[in-house]
């Protein structure tokens, strides 16, 4: 996003994001002689196959569900099956609600995949390492207020308050999770980088610090007006001696 310019929106902004790691255990064997072995590395396929039709044959199409396994790990040799091999990956959802289903399902089909081709599974959501995010849910009455204050000062052509959701995921949401709480993105782009460079998680990324007083006034902007709002609205406020100092 250019210099300037500020993007959100009302509701659900970015995804809900849970971890999983799942050991798969069988027997191993030579890889010339299958029979006489349990083959994890082939649960372990159909396992990753199998939580792909979570998302293509089980959720609503008009709910946004991922479930992505990044880690296949096992064996070290070309001629030996292994005795276990170790999955995981993400999942992610905009709704609390299909969020948690999804996380049940996830942990019912590797289990159930494992036992179908005789291997034992032992899933594990990292919980105590790290907490799955929560979405990021913006409050409707704040998404207003950033609104009047970011078009007062940046310009209605500089603010865009109907961004499509992200699939990425926040920790700022553990704070929304308490109180009513609103984020929002500040354009840093730099000009000189292709797309592929200005990936949040490019080695090659590098932002372009000119946004930054953007950011600074608006966050300033945004927290000045909003207690001088509402401590004129408090029974009482107009005799207030931090009315006045506002």
């Amino acid at each position: 996003m250019p210099i300037g310019e500020v993007a959100s929106r009302s509701g659900p902004l970015l995804a809900g994001s849970g971890r999983f790691e799942a050991k798969i255990s069988g027997k191993v064997g030579h890889a010339a002689i299958p029979q006489m072995s349990i083959d994890p590395i082939l649960t372990a396929s159909n396992v990753v196959i199998s939580l792909q039709h979570l998302v293509s044959r089980e959720a609503d199409p008009l709910d946004t569900q991922v479930v992505t396994v990044a880690k296949f790990q096992g064996g070290s040799a070309f001629n030996v099956i292994p005795d276990y091999v170790t999955i995981g990956g993400t999942y992610r959802d905009f709704s609390k609600q299909s969020f948690n289903h999804l996380r049940q399902r996830i942990e019912q089909i590797i289990v159930g995949q494992a036992a179908v081709h005789r291997c034992n599974a032992t899933v594990d959501f990292l919980d105590e390492v790290k907490p799955s995010y929560p979405p990021t849910i913006n409050d409707g009455d704040l998404h207003e207020h950033f609104v009047n204050v970011a078009v007062n000062m940046l310009g209605v052509s500089k603010v865009n308050s109907a961004v499509t959701p992200y699939i990425a995921a926040e920790d700022f949401a553990f704070y929304q999770e308490i109180m009513p709480g609103y984020f929002f993105m500040v354009g840093v782009k730099n000009a000189k980088h292709k797309p592929s460079e200005s990936f949040l998680h490019s080695p090659y990324l590098q932002i372009n610090e000119d946004g930054f007083p953007y950011g600074a006034a608006l966050h300033a902007s945004l927290a000045a007006s909003y207690l001088q709002k509402h401590q004129q609205n408090r029974p009482g406020a107009a005799d207030s001696k931090y009315h006045d100092e506002i």
